[in-house]
């Protein structure tokens, strides 16, 4: 039986490694991949590579979440080595009750701790950013280098330390010549322990940090938002630093050993910091020759923070803006318009926020912005006329757009007949023939705007029996089609045809049938979400006047185009649109690039707090009803 056990055993261990590492091999395979696509390998490129290196947030990212690592190492074993040896020496009691305090913050759900260390910087008013981040991360390297360190403490001579003074050591040398040596290996390995750690956390970092400071694990989130594959190059990256310190550390102690026949351990714990004093070396030379720009003059030493949504800037605008003011640019990311509001609402300072239409009418309302000052503007004439003057604000006093469009359904041409379509509009997610075959997006503004829409209402109704009649529709739809829910991943998915059809934004389309011939999108003459996202400034803003030079740069021709053609949703300007979307331009004889703007049934989404409240709570239902039906 034991020898029959063995294969098996083996061939478990075998798709064990291959469960691990396929997914790493597929990532570094796609790094070099020439398209944008995530799964589809289009050829062999340096792109992303190139993307990469020329990239000073993804530079900075990755020189962040080293430093950071190292110092917290360095710091959490120190700490946390010289408190388990002075546990080792308490009363019993004592040793006990600390124990159980140090294993409260392992047992936590990380999302406790990272709430708790948020409130502990906001009420003491301390500025979210580097050193925040470093300090949470000290905080939770600690416990598990006390808990690697422990067991061996405890597997010592207690008496050794007072055999040591008595042969005429000092205290200070007992410690560190007797015991430290001692326990050399639990150092070690809590000290391996608070270093992963260190690298693989997000969720705290996402809470204790601002001012644009970001680690690789939240720059990967917010990247992660919309098709992008430096993603995977970047990642390569980490994997390649981290395979060279593992073969250095590994590899050195075992060619000394070959040259004076025995294992020098000594020599191999001394590689660890050596090792990792490479790499930090490494890193900073590249956070210095990438992370740095400002040559000219007009605002040197000046520092714009923006918050915008994740993957929603080209590759050059910022940088060459940088390179044109002399100002260096801090850029945070949200998720939705509701975070970002939590955030200004709190009185965090931004110089430039990138809101929805909807939000800018709310934060207005709440004296939350300030007038632009059209004295320092000279990008309104520009602008499309379909962008200004929207019902948020008809007059632009206070927003500049930046991106527009509409919501429709993306639909594969092989699988959709346009008869249907045109026939059914939204009510096409009810045609039990696309059953299994649809993806309803999860966003409870724009499913109701489905909703309502394909049972004839405004989008903007606030009558509870129209509400009401949208959810049964939304309802029936999860309960009888299997539709999947999804948000940013249906890009990539409907651009490798996955299902026949599904909601999306205007910009994602562009995207899609760009990459795919055989996709289409249509908008139902019952209506649509006509929508934009405009840049503001708030109320509390420290930089105005560099805010306004932005504004101006991200309006213009150039930095419009670098916007546009690499985001893919239609620019406010004019000439870029006409010029993406004509003759040999970018996107042209794609119709999800130009937004619709003569059908009387499309609609600006209008801020209500209490409908808001209602189709929140309806849209929850209807996941509850999707779960259900599964």
């Amino acid at each position: 039986m034991k020898k029959g056990k063995r294969p098996l055993g083996r061939f478990l261990m075998i798709l064990a490694v291959v469960f691990f590492y396929l997914p790493i091999l597929y990532m570094i395979v796609f790094s070099f991949n020439e398209g944008k696509s995530l799964t589809v390998f289009s050829g062999f490129s340096l792109r992303w590579y190139r993307h990469m290196l020329e990239s000073g947030d993804m530079m900075e990212a990755l020189y962040t979440t080293f430093s950071v690592a190292l110092l917290a190492t360095s710091v959490s074993t120190v700490a946390g080595t010289i408190a388990a040896i002075g546990l080792s020496k308490s009363r019993k009691i004592v040793r006990d009750v600390m124990e159980q305090v140090n294993n409260l913050p392992l047992m936590n759900p990380e999302i406790v701790t990272a709430i708790g260390l948020m409130l502990l910087f906001i009420t003491f008013k301390v500025e979210k950013g580097y050193v925040t981040m470093l300090l949470a991360h000290i905080a939770f390297c600690i416990p598990y280098v006390m808990l690697s360190v422990m067991p061996k403490i405890r597997s010592l001579d207690p008496n050794l330390a007072d055999a040591a003074m008595d042969l005429g050591a000092t205290p200070w040398q007992a410690m560190t010549k007797v015991i430290v040596p001692q326990i050399m290996p639990g150092i070690v390995s809590g000290a391996l322990i608070a270093f992963t750690m260190s690298v693989d956390d997000f969720i705290i970092s996402y809470f204790v940090t601002g001012r644009g400071v970001k680690n690789l694990s939240i720059m990967v989130y917010t990247m992660s938002k919309r098709v992008n594959p430096s993603i995977n190059a970047i990642s390569t990256l980490v994997v390649v630093i981290i395979t060279i310190v593992l073969v250095a550390v590994n590899l050195a102690p075992v060619l000394a050993a070959r040259r004076t026949g025995r294992v020098e351990v000594e020599h191999r714990r001394t590689w660890i910091p050596v090792a990792a004093g490479a790499v930090l070396a490494v890193l900073a030379v590249c956070f210095l020759q990438f992370g740095s720009g400002a040559l000219d003059r007009p605002y040197e030493g000046q520092t714009l923070h923006i918050y915008n949504w994740g993957e929603y800037t080209g590759e050059n605008i910022i940088r060459d803006f940088e390179e044109e003011t002399g100002a260096s640019v801090v850029m945070d990311n949200f998720d939705s318009n509701e975070q970002m509001y939590i955030r200004v609402a709190n009185g965090e300072s931004y110089d430039i926020l990138v809101p929805s239409d909807y939000m800018i009418q709310r934060l207005i309302e709440e004296d939350l912005l300030q007038k632009l000052d059209k004295s320092r503007l000279d990008c309104l004439d520009k602008l499309s006329d379909a962008v200004k003057g929207l019902p948020y604000d008809p007059d632009n006093e206070y927003s500049i757009p930046y991106f527009w469009g509409t919501v429709g359904i993306v639909y594969d041409k092989t699988k959709v007949d346009v008869a249907d379509l045109e026939r059914e509009g939204y009510n096409i997610f009810l045609d039990e023939k696309y059953k299994g075959d649809i993806y309803l997006y999860d966003s409870e503004r724009d499913s109701f705007m489905m909703a309502l829409k394909a049972l004839g209402y405004s989008m903007n109704t606030d009558s509870q029996e129209e509400l009401q009649e949208a959810y049964d529709w939304l309802v029936q739809c999860v309960q009888t089609m299997e539709p999947e829910i999804v948000t940013d991943e249906i890009i990539d998915n409907m651009a490798q045809g996955r299902k026949a059809l599904g909601l999306i934004y205007s910009g994602d389309a562009t995207y899609v049938m760009a990459e795919n011939e055989d996709m289409g999108y249509y908008m139902p003459d019952t209506g649509t979400n006509l929508w934009s996202d405009a840049m503001v400034i708030p109320a509390n803003a420290r930089n105005v006047e560099l805010a306004h030079a932005f504004i101006n740069y991200a309006s213009d021709y150039d930095g419009a185009y670098d916007n546009s053609s690499y985001v893919g949703y239609t620019s406010a300007n004019q000439e870029v649109m006409d010029v993406l979307s004509g003759e040999g331009g970018d996107y042209e004889g794609i119709n999800a690039y130009i937004p619709r703007t003569d059908n009387p049934s499309d609609e600006v989404f209008v801020y209500n707090e209490e409908t808001r409240k209602v189709i929140g709570d309806l849209w929850s239902r209807v996941k509850i009803a999707a779960s259900n039906a599964e």
